[in-house]
């Protein structure tokens, strides 16, 4: 009995000093906004006014840009009489929620993360 109490009190030790030896884990990287554009938005926009229009408008220089103003793309009703310019908290409002910012459009992507959000907005603002 003795035995086996004087080996579980050293393999405890052990592993409480094994536990102790182990290095933390790296933080993890942000989102990176380039990756997750092509991720999560290049299925319906492009970043280039010379490829093909896909569902969404493309996005090269939408930071700045009248809403619902890009020649040659068909927009929603509502979408096509917005009266504001993108800016970084309109466009942090839309990828939470498009039909919040207005009613009526058909985007249905939304983003809960603000990280994530913010990521896409500055890879935007780089675009510009």
């Amino acid at each position: 009995m003795r035995v086996i109490v004087l080996g579980l009190c050293t393999a405890t030790m052990l592993m409480a000093r094994v536990a102790d030896a182990q290095m933390p884990l790296p933080a993890a990287k942000p989102p990176d906004g380039a990756t997750l554009f092509k991720q999560q938005c290049a299925v319906c926009h492009t970043t280039s006014l010379s490829e093909p229009m896909r569902q969404g408008p493309p996005l090269l220089k939408v930071v700045g840009r009248p809403a619902g103003k890009i020649d040659g793309f068909r927009y929603s009703d509502s979408l096509a009489r917005a009266e504001f310019a993108w800016d970084e908290a309109r466009l942090d409002a839309w990828l939470t929620n498009p039909q919040a910012v207005i009613p009526g459009v058909v985007m249905a992507y939304r983003q809960a993360k603000p990280e994530t959000r913010a990521a896409i907005i500055t890879y935007l603002k780089e675009l510009n």
